[in-house]
């Protein structure tokens, strides 16, 4: 098993993961539960998305594409965050 995708938090995980078994591709979230122990453990790289060593190559096109869509979303909210009046 490869790690092909490093994600911010369990629900990318699961939309990469997802993602990839819609192209054919068995998937495994790894670190999932690790999450539960936040301050307990470091709050980065808890969470990864792995494929079998031969699906390697066609997986990783798919998480980096959805990484980078995920990026410009997160960018874009930051964004307009920046324009909101303070509370």
């Amino acid at each position: 098993m490869k790690i092909v995708y490093r994600a911010e938090n369990i629900i990318d995980a699961n939309l990469v993961k997802g993602a990839l078994e819609l192209e054919g591709i068995v998937a495994f979230v790894s670190g999932e539960y690790l999450t539960g122990a936040a301050g307990e453990l470091p709050c980065w790289n808890l969470v990864a998305v792995m494929v079998a060593d031969h699906d390697v190559e066609r997986a990783a096109p798919i998480a980096g594409r959805i990484d980078l869509a995920l990026r410009e979303q997160r960018a874009q909210n930051d964004d307009l965050a920046g324009d909101a009046l303070p509370a």
